[in-house]
């Protein structure tokens, strides 16, 4: 079989991974599983890295399982974290496990027939039966309290000013220490892989399949990945608006697309080699390209384009890259091809007013649209000295002193460019 570490390594996906890990992977078709907390109802671009880890397995011939902590969602993984999580009620939780099955499934097809097609699970179907006593004596038993506080997420936790840990979540990775035995035990799953801030949940996880199978010799391995991370120490994943989503409801397509597009170019080399699947001659060449015209940014670009298709599709890339291209369009084609929605995420940052459909059908002076109603200008003076200079546009066109603005000028029924200059923009909302 094709190394899939070394193709993991060179991409910078491999943090720790345990002795006798790569040649199990070389030796057989090995199950492998990776876990998702159901905190929300769908996965953001931090969750990337696991969905893309599952699909390099099944592209090198294992099986992948995606697992959906309908359990341990219940109980809140402490690993990273400094203060105690919210629990989530039932409902929420089966809402959250839906969607996020909903969103796996894009990337993973679970009705495949092939020999190692993915599986999805969720850890509520085998704990739900699991009474407090059995779980104690069964599991609890195996593993020691020393065992479980030497783990850094536990240590960091208890060491801290906060309030420390609870038993709860303390018990979280015994909990996600038998989802391994489980797996290993009805799928014959052999390695575990998650966040560098997974490691210590995985491991006794490894040591759960040894000590629960004492009469057997059972093999477990866990390999982890890097955080992913910004070159200037910001926290990836995040945009001025909150997490970036994997689906177009929460981010839409055109935002996700500029995220990906306005990636520094230290954190673009390193982002195409995890976030893609190019191939390393393609990404050695396009990095080249990259570094003798950086101002072009076809790495960025090509970046951009890779993942936008992977995570939605060809025709919402095009549709992007379209809305993008209209902004900076000499007309206004493009713009006003737009629904409402993606028109305003191109000018987001843009300043805005509103002004009353009932004053727009009897006609605006421009003057008065610049300073009174928008203040885009701060007197009628400025304003006019910016016309007389003929540096005022609206949507797009040149006008003057004369120019009257009416219903004929909205865009969609509910909208207007102004533009001072090249770069300073302002839209008008009508209603």
């Amino acid at each position: 079989m094709n190394n899939i570490i070394t193709e993991l390594q060179w991409r910078g996906l491999v943090h720790d991974i345990m002795p006798g890990t790569e040649e199990q992977l070389l030796k057989e078709m090995t199950t492998t599983y990776i876990g998702f907390d159901p905190t929300s109802d769908a996965l953001h671009i931090g969750n990337l890295v696991p969905i893309i880890l599952l699909v390099h397995l099944e592209k090198f011939g294992h099986k992948p399982i995606a697992l959906v902590g309908g359990a341990t969602g219940m109980i809140g993984d402490p690993s990273g974290k400094s203060d105690e999580r919210n629990l989530l009620d039932e409902a929420t939780l089966n809402h959250n496990v839906a969607g996020i099955k909903q969103v796996l499934s894009r990337f993973l097809d679970f009705n495949s027939t092939e020999k190692n097609a993915p599986v999805l699970v969720n850890n509520y179907d085998w704990m739900k039966a699991f009474s407090f006593i059995d779980f104690a004596r069964e599991v609890g038993k195996r593993i020691t309290v020393n065992y479980m506080m030497a783990k850094e997420s536990v240590k960091k936790r208890i060491s801290s000013e906060g309030d420390g840990m609870s038993f709860t979540e303390f018990t979280y990775q015994l909990i996600q220490g038998y989802d391994f035995y489980h797996l290993h035990k009805n799928y014959n799953c052999l390695l575990q892989m998650g966040g560098s801030d997974q490691w210590g949940n995985i491991t006794t996880g490894t040591e759960l399949v040894r000590r629960m199978n004492v009469n057997s010799d059972a093999k477990a391995f866990a390999m982890t990945s890097p955080l992913v991370t910004k070159s200037d120490g910001s926290k990836f994943g995040k945009s001025e608006g909150g997490n970036v989503w994997l689906t177009a409801d929460k981010t839409s397509v055109y935002k996700f697309y500029q995220f990906w597009l306005n990636t520094t170019d230290v954190d673009a080399e390193k982002y195409v080699k995890i976030f893609t699947f190019l191939d390393q001659n393609t990404i050695a060449h396009l990095i080249e390209e990259h570094q003798t015209a950086p101002h072009l940014r076809v790495l960025q670009k090509r970046l951009a384009e890779e993942v936008t298709i992977f995570v939605h599709s060809k025709e919402d890339l095009d549709k992007a890259i379209e809305a993008s291209n209209a902004f900076f369009s000499p007309s206004m084609d493009g713009l006003r091809k737009l629904d409402a929605i993606t028109f305003l995420e191109v000018f987001d940052g843009v300043p805005q007013a509103e002004i009353p459909l009932s004053e727009i059908e009897t006609g605006i002076n421009i003057v008065n649209i610049l300073n009174e109603k928008t203040g885009f200008f701060k007197s009628n003076g400025e304003a006019r000295r910016a016309l007389t200079a003929n540096s005022i546009s609206v949507n797009k066109e040149k006008v003057n002193e004369e120019f009257v603005l009416t219903a004929k000028d909205l865009i969609n029924n509910q909208f207007v460019v102004l533009q001072s200059g090249k770069k300073n923009y302002f839209v008008v909302r009508v209603k």
